[in-house]
């Protein structure tokens, strides 16, 4: 039966092609005695595995070796069927036919017990066709072209070569390179208008790691929440920095980008919400809320 250090032994010959017992020994933490009966044990399981001595010699798996299915312990096997399984509402139905297939491979009963949404529930396939649109034009290396819409209300039209579709905080967003700017820069997809793949086809490119565009300024914010919308704060807010009070209201010490939407996330909570500190923002509250009064009292 094959130990853990078996397979530890088969996954570094897949990525290092060749290495030796001294090096497996010291990776394993253990003889290299101890690695050569490894390596005879995995050779009576008809793996093709190697050893040989020599300056150029060394240990190794023939070139055209593929991982089969007995190395794979069933903990692994179970986890990659979760693995599909979790992300079926992308490409539905080729997930589902790659974890038919492993199923019947590893033959071992599976119980499907997680699944993972990525729309909110109040909202279907919003943005599938775009999804798949961007999938295709970022395998095929084709630029795109949209119509998007900014936090500042702005909609223009970009020409972009798409690079990478990422899924954070609850939203997919495109990474890509913008033609008009110049520069890479990240689209929620969820503002792209009016999408579509041009003939026009790009190199690859090294593409700034997501990190890069994660300079945002922060300001701490002393919110006071009313029982009414408890359901949101929790939803939305690190549980640590709430402090639920004797009267049912919940205290929220936090810290929130310092972005244009701001203020419109903040007056989304309504009458239920009070911005303590700083006061800056309180007053920019006030302002706002002045302003959406003259809307109703002025009709």
């Amino acid at each position: 039966m094959l130990k853990n250090r078996h397979f530890k032994i088969i996954y570094h010959l897949l990525s290092q092609q060749k290495t030796t017992a001294i090096e497996l020994a010291k990776l394993l933490e253990v003889s290299t005695r101890t690695i050569y009966r490894d390596i005879d044990v995995l050779s009576s399981l008809e793996i093709p595995i190697y050893a040989e001595s020599g300056r150029n010699g060394g240990i190794y798996l023939l070139d055209n070796y593929v991982l089969d299915r007995v190395l794979l312990s069933k903990e692994e096997q179970q986890t990659l069927l979760l693995a599909i399984n979790g992300i079926k509402n992308i490409e539905s139905q080729d997930n589902k036919a790659i974890s038919d297939k492993l199923q019947s491979l590893f033959n071992i009963p599976f119980d499907d017990w997680l699944e993972i949404e990525f729309e909110p529930w109040h909202v279907q396939n919003q943005v599938d066709g775009a999804f798949d649109i961007i999938k295709s034009a970022i395998l095929q290396k084709k630029q795109i072209k949209f119509v998007y819409t900014s936090t500042k209300g702005s909609s223009e039209v970009r020409t972009c070569n798409p690079i990478k579709l990422i899924y954070k905080a609850h939203s997919w967003y495109l990474q890509a390179y913008s033609i008009e700017r110049a520069a890479f820069r990240i689209f929620k997809i969820s503002r792209i208008n009016q999408l579509k793949t041009t003939d026009l086809t790009f190199s690859t490119t090294n593409a700034p790691s997501i990190e890069a565009f994660q300079q945002i300024e922060y300001l701490e914010l002393t919110l006071l929440f009313s029982k009414a919308v408890l359901y949101r704060v929790f939803d939305e807010f690190n549980h640590q920095d709430i402090k639920i009070r004797a009267d049912g209201t919940a205290r929220v010490t936090t810290q929130l980008p310092k972005e244009d939407w701001l203020i419109r996330y903040l007056l989304s909570f309504g009458k239920n919400m009070e911005v303590l500190k700083p006061l800056h923002i309180r007053n920019q509250m006030l302002k706002e809320a002045k302003i959406i009064s003259q809307l109703y009292t002025n009709n």
